[in-house]
């Protein structure tokens, strides 16, 4: 197991975790494996996820774990990885989205930067996860865009990306629909994924304090 510095600092055999769910269908199309990723350094006002910006240990898991836990649910069509910002742990990702495709599934990636920014960059760990990606969402949530119509995406300017034919006869009406959100509550903590309203996410905040 790694030690702990940064999320960016991690071996590719272990992810910083953030939280995870087996089965959800508010995180892409079907149903998918939602693993969200700790850590992100841009800091958009209005995240819904505010609980997983800063670079401080979460949850640090063999990466194979992951794999084989993803492995293991039934019922699944993929994996989506959201976070905090999943190409600030690339390596490791790309491994698990390598896995996981080779079995299957496919992937599908939310990220705060955009396509264009991510290639240009040419980091060979950006482009190893980029390679096994079906579906990428780009771009900072932007809190005067906002959008509930759309049901992935949280701000107008985020685009969808068909990185493969996988999804492609999606493309005529990929995200038409209200925000989707699922709520669950367990040993009295409240925990909500999809793109809340920002008084759900408050819901979701006084829980995480609670718990603190």
């Amino acid at each position: 197991m790694s030690v702990f510095t940064s999320s960016t600092a991690l071996e590719a055999a272990t992810l910083n975790v953030a939280a995870r769910v087996p089965l959800t269908h508010a995180e892409g199309p079907g149903a998918r494996y939602a693993l969200w990723v700790q850590g992100c350094p841009l800091r958009c006002p209005g995240c819904c996820n505010p609980h997983m910006l800063e670079d401080v240990e979460a949850a640090l898991m063999p990466t194979r774990h992951i794999i084989d836990e993803i492995l293991a649910t039934p019922d699944i069509e993929g994996v989506t990885f959201i976070g905090g910002e999943p190409f600030w742990q690339a390596g490791a990702l790309a491994r698990v989205a390598r896995a996981v495709r080779e079995a299957g599934l496919s992937v599908m990636v939310f990220t705060g930067m955009t396509l264009r920014a991510i290639e240009h960059k040419q980091r060979e760990d950006w482009g190893a996860l980029l390679a096994q990606i079906d579906l990428l969402v780009d771009g900072p949530y932007i809190k005067a865009q906002h959008v509930d119509d759309r049901r992935w995406v949280g701000s107008s300017n985020q685009v969808t990306h068909f990185l493969t034919p996988r999804y492609a006869h999606l493309k005529q009406a990929w995200d038409v629909g209200p925000n989707t959100i699922e709520l669950r509550l367990s040993k009295g903590e409240v925990t909500i994924n999809g793109f809340p309203e920002e008084s759900i996410v408050e819901l979701s905040r006084a829980s995480i304090r609670r718990k603190q």
